[in-house]
């Protein structure tokens, strides 16, 4: 691998990349009226801000209003809230559906009929991101919070990036922003294989494991996608991988593109040493090619968030940001919504939201959360997301929640999946496989069951957290009200 130049003057010069200006040469959006149905998601709303900067004249429909609809329509973009054919505005050019837009909305139907262009999100994403200078994040877990972290450093030493995650960062002010510097920090979703759109500048890849098997056949076929998405970063550019991964030696040989690795120690270009806790968070040394540029202690628990910030200060350094700026940010990051969020404290009872859904994530955020709260009891409130998945990892679950004392599992949150997938499991057999694995839980298939049940078994010191990426969220707020 390609090492980087020596830190010189203990600033964050030691990552220096030069890309190219190819993103320039690509069609000016400006002047081009673009209607965005669903615009008010968080990758849509961030997709529009940018469209506007960059000239063009957006329009878009939701189904209702939001904070993110107002922002827009205080940008003078034109959003309507009746999804009807008549209300596609005549001078359409292009039509961009988020991902929520079935082929029969009304508006869409009429852009097929009139044979406008109509792209999905991430084909948007990838025709965007060629107007700046594309920073992008894959991996199967961590992606919002190093999109965050990435933004947070580079928005505070003044790049004013354009980013688009997928979680709100109350920091940034939202989960997606149209900045005027030439950086745009985006979060680069593997399913459907829509990361293969971008063609950034620089990229990290978090970590590769399997996931999303109701749309890869097994974990070749994902890691085919991966090594995909990390040929197409340009040859001039940058890409970060994990040090300790088992599939470095694929990801690395698929680069065109100068690669640096991050982890521990002094296997990795850029590391994390003398690890420790404060506070229940981590406190480590960010050294450089084995230069110590600094000690870190970050507000976010968990060793999976020292990874994270890891990668983020590499994209950030490969950016040209200073050391000082990048400690400055980690050392400021507060974390993201439904990532290990506090939703209160009531009662001698801590309430914690996390949107973990996978079995690693269930297990490294159950281990961080217990690390930093120091319960007496961990309630973890599981609801799986997709039948699908809950079938393939049945035994992965089962095994996840070592660190609970108690998890309540409501019914699986359905998403995309078939009759058949539905029919093949339910969460009383998830319940039935951790019980064999010697933890103690319960099936209470409504959240009014298990807010009830909560509100009567609490007990002061008890850590209770709601887990999953559906709407079981719902059960801490509610708690947060009702202890």
């Amino acid at each position: 691998m390609t090492p980087v130049s020596q830190v010189t003057a203990g600033t964050a010069r030691g990552i220096r990349i030069s890309m190219s200006d190819d993103h320039q040469q690509a069609e000016s959006l400006s002047g081009m009226h673009i209607h965005m149905i669903g615009v008010g998601g968080s990758g849509m709303c961030g997709l529009a801000q940018i469209a506007v900067q960059c000239g063009a004249l957006v329009t878009g429909s939701d189904r209702s209003a939001s904070p993110a609809t107002e922002q827009l329509e205080a940008m003078g973009v034109k959003v309507s809230y009746n999804q009807q054919a008549g209300l596609l505005p005549a001078d359409t050019q292009w039509v961009i559906c988020s991902a929520a837009v079935g082929r029969d909305n009304p508006e869409r139907v009429a852009a097929e009929a009139r044979h406008l262009k109509i792209f999905k999100y991430s084909e948007m994403l990838g025709r965007v991101m060629q107007f700046k200078r594309g920073v992008a994040i894959a991996g199967t877990h961590g992606k919002s919070t190093t999109t965050a972290m990435t933004a947070l450093i580079m928005s505070m030493a003044g790049l004013n990036p354009s980013f688009v995650g997928g979680a709100v960062i109350p920091q940034l002010g939202g989960s997606s922003h149209g900045g005027d510097g030439e950086h745009f920090v985006a979060e680069a979703c593997e399913f459907d294989r829509s990361f293969l759109n971008l063609s950034p500048q620089m990229a990290t890849v978090l970590n590769v494991e399997p996931d999303h098997l109701d749309y890869y056949k097994d974990i070749n076929d994902i890691l085919a996608a991966f090594c995909q998405f990390v040929a197409q970063v340009h040859a001039d550019g940058l890409v970060i991988l994990p040090a300790q991964s088992p599939h470095l030696g694929e990801l690395a040989a698929a680069a065109s593109a100068e690669v640096h690795t991050f982890g521990w120690g002094a296997d990795a270009d850029i590391a994390a040493q003398n690890y420790a806790l404060v506070d229940g968070c981590p406190a480590f040394d960010l050294a450089l090619h084995g230069q110590v540029l600094g000690r870190v202690r970050l507000q976010v628990p968990g060793q999976h968030n020292v990874f994270n910030a890891l990668a983020a200060a590499g994209l950030a350094m490969g950016a040209g940001v200073q050391w000082r700026h990048v400690r400055e940010a980690l050392e400021s990051f507060r974390g993201i919504e439904r990532r290990s969020e506090l939703i209160g404290q009531v009662a001698g009872v801590t309430l914690v939201d996390d949107y973990a859904h996978h079995p690693t994530e269930i297990r490294a955020t159950l281990a961080a959360l217990k690390t930093r709260w120091q319960p007496t009891r961990l309630i973890c409130v599981f609801q799986p997301h997709q039948h699908s998945r809950t079938r393939c990892f049945m035994d992965e679950f089962a095994h996840s929640f070592d660190d609970a004392d108690l998890v309540i599992v409501p019914d699986i949150h359905f998403a995309r999946d078939t009759a058949s997938d539905e029919a093949s499991v339910k969460a009383s057999m998830l319940v039935e496989k951790i019980l064999a694995a010697g933890k103690t839980a319960l099936h209470l298939p409504q959240f009014p069951q298990v807010i009830d049940y909560l509100v009567t078994h609490h007990r002061p010191g008890d850590l209770i957290i709601s887990m999953g990426a559906g709407s079981v969220w719902k059960v801490t707020h509610e708690l947060a009200k009702r202890i």
